[in-house]
């Protein structure tokens, strides 16, 4: 009988890449998977360190780890992701349960827990090893790691310095997905746009775009998360020219407040994110522009929150992803910044971003009403299909529709955060 393995996963999109490598790695060694993870012989917890909240998770999973293994000493357990930097021992202390502990992408150790020392581990195994799909749509990492060291951010000293994948290897991985069932990929990286930098000629993203779409089984291409510096005009006119690339940015500003802005070092002032934002509607209009919100940075007044509000109502984002912030050990604000802005302030501006966010968010949702809208067929839920538009909407449809087919939806209804309409010819449905 094969071994079982259980791998659980929490955090970003790059996470859950990382974690469908490895279960393709294992299901190539003949493992399979386990949804009961006691019924496994290797746990793997790919674990995320951007937010406290998201370390109570994994700790919460490592303690259910530690009553299993006490049950069972032969259960191999291994730790990746964010929470693992270049010293465990802290880690290896607190979780003396664990075998290996493995960085981001650092997937032989713990292939090497299952197997031992192994030939087929090294040179093409990881760049031809290709996650199996589970449905149309797929993550695809073109850059790792990042190079701005923004104060509050730990995944530079997690997941290194940026390091892009040779363009000819990312579209054989795309190749590959499209010819088992994938008609649309999200490219991933810390910062997209960084993509490129650091190979020979220096291609950009717009370049991989260009590539990729040459593809024929492809239908759309997605990216995020992007950075204001590196968004280069280039590559937003390969957005605006490709009819495969979805008009869908996902881009961060943090804070309204300069002073905020400069603190956190981002990089970029107020000024140019807005002209960032204006250089985008101004090549797309009809765009979908998602942003991030930090509350409760260390020495964020009143008035440098007021900023960021002001700032919220006069871009009108499709979406806000807000978090109040928590101090990330190792961090450049956790060594040099007192995290002083209360518990209770942090909450009360986290709740005002979430209004504003809902009430733009619902008004721009209305306006779609009406309107004719394509969306890619992502999956069903509670048989309801559902997909999103090339913006990034999320639709609901009042019909049956076949996972994977680019369907025609004239919208009838909105909501905060979804919208619900009916497909405009049955035939697509096929």
């Amino acid at each position: 009988m094969p071994q079982k393995y259980y791998l659980w996963t929490v955090g970003c999109q790059m996470n859950k890449a990382d974690s469908e490598k490895l279960a393709a790695g294992f299901e190539r060694l003949g493992l399979k998977s386990t949804e009961h993870i006691e019924r496994a012989d290797i746990v793997v917890i790919n674990t995320c360190s951007v937010r406290q909240r998201s370390e109570d998770r994994a700790y919460s999973k490592l303690g259910r780890v530690r009553e299993l293994k006490a049950e069972k000493p032969a259960l191999k357990v291994a730790v990746m992701g964010c929470m693992v930097g270049l010293k465990t021992g802290d880690l290896e202390k607190r979780f003396p349960q664990v075998d290996v502990f493995a960085r981001p992408q650092q997937f032989e150790p713990i292939m090497e827990l299952v197997e031992g020392k192994a030939e087929d581990l090294g040179g093409e195994f990881w760049p031809s090893t290709y996650a199996v799909p589970e449905g149309p749509t797929a993550y695809v990492p073109v850059v790792h790691g990042c190079n701005k060291f923004c104060t509050y951010c730990i995944v530079p000293y997690r997941r290194g310095r940026e390091k892009s994948r040779p363009m000819d290897e990312i579209v054989r991985e795309v190749a590959y997905l499209t010819a088992h069932g994938v008609r649309e990929v999200t490219l991933l990286g810390q910062t997209v746009e960084a993509y490129g930098h650091d190979l020979p000629g220096e291609p950009d993203l717009g370049d991989l775009m260009r590539e990729l779409s040459a593809l024929e089984r492809l239908h759309r291409i997605r990216f995020l998360t992007s950075y204001p510096r590196d968004m280069t005009r280039r590559i937003l006119e390969a957005v605006a020219a490709l009819p495969k690339v979805m008009e869908c940015f996902s881009l961060p500003v943090q804070a309204g407040s300069d002073a905020v802005l400069e603190s956190m070092r981002r990089g970029y002032t107020k000024a140019e994110y807005l002209g960032k934002i204006a250089e985008v509607r101004q090549l797309m209009p009809a765009a979908g522009i998602t942003t991030d919100i930090i509350v409760g940075y260390p020495g964020e007044t009143d008035a440098d929150f007021a900023e960021t509000a002001a700032l919220l109502e006069d871009l009108r984002f499709d979406k806000v992803h807000v978090a109040a912030y928590s101090p990330r050990p190792g961090t450049i604000a956790w060594r040099k910044m007192p995290d002083d802005v209360p518990a209770a302030v942090k909450a009360a501006r986290l709740h005002r971003v979430e209004e504003i966010e809902a009430r733009i968010s619902h008004e721009l949702n209305e306006a779609l009403v009406g309107t004719t809208q394509e969306i890619l067929v992502e999956g069903i839920k509670n048989g309801q299909p559902f997909g999103r538009t090339r913006a990034g909407h999320l639709v609901h449809l009042d019909a049956t529709a076949r996972v994977g087919a680019l369907v025609d939806v004239r919208i009838a209804h909105a909501g905060a955060f979804s919208l619900r309409g009916d497909p405009i010819d049955a035939l697509t449905l096929a």
